[in-house]
């Protein structure tokens, strides 16, 4: 095949199996970086570099955990080339507060505090979980582990969203 058929086929499978994933990666980005700037970075890091590997894609059905695992090694980048500053979240004005809010739903907000409060091994397999629809087969490729170290995060996430959300409530939820 001539060299532009090649690419012509390369931008076709591309558009065909990564594409339509690029919304997602872009709010697994974001949930990783909280930062929606550096997350569009990600998101085109990733992608460029899914293109130019598509060849290696042998499963068509796993692209999206594929695609999920190539955004989280990219995200690790970044954090290995530089250090990013940071700001308390208590010291933020209100203005600054208000950004991040969501609404009065305190339920939701709660939630939202004690999943950003869980250590990352343990966030991050709840939210491709829960968020991406993962299975913890996909999840344990993603995150390069074996899926019965997935298995325990996950219940350890649940168990300690349950002790952070509804003090007291976790003695019930284990008998």
């Amino acid at each position: 095949m001539p060299t532009s058929d090649v690419g012509d086929v390369r931008r076709l499978r591309f558009e065909r199996l990564v594409a339509p994933w690029r919304d997602d990666l872009y709010r697994y980005a974001f949930w990783l970086s909280r930062d929606p700037d550096l997350a569009e970075d990600i998101v085109q890091e990733a992608m460029l570099r899914a293109f130019r590997s598509l060849e290696s894609l042998k499963d068509e059905g796993s692209v999206k955990a594929w695609l999920l695992t190539i955004a989280r090694r990219e995200h690790a980048r970044v954090y290995e080339r530089k250090r990013l500053e940071t700001q308390d979240i208590d010291e933020l004005s209100a203005a600054e507060a208000a950004l991040i809010a969501t609404g009065d739903d305190t339920d939701v907000d709660d939630m939202r505090q004690a999943i950003l409060q869980l250590d990352d091994d343990y966030r991050e397999p709840l939210l491709l979980q829960v968020i991406f629809g993962l299975t913890t087969e996909e999840i344990a490729a993603a995150m390069d582990m074996k899926q019965g170290a997935v298995l325990t995060r996950l219940h350890r996430a649940r168990k300690k969203l349950i002790e952070q959300v509804r003090p007291g409530l976790s003695v019930v939820a284990d008998k």
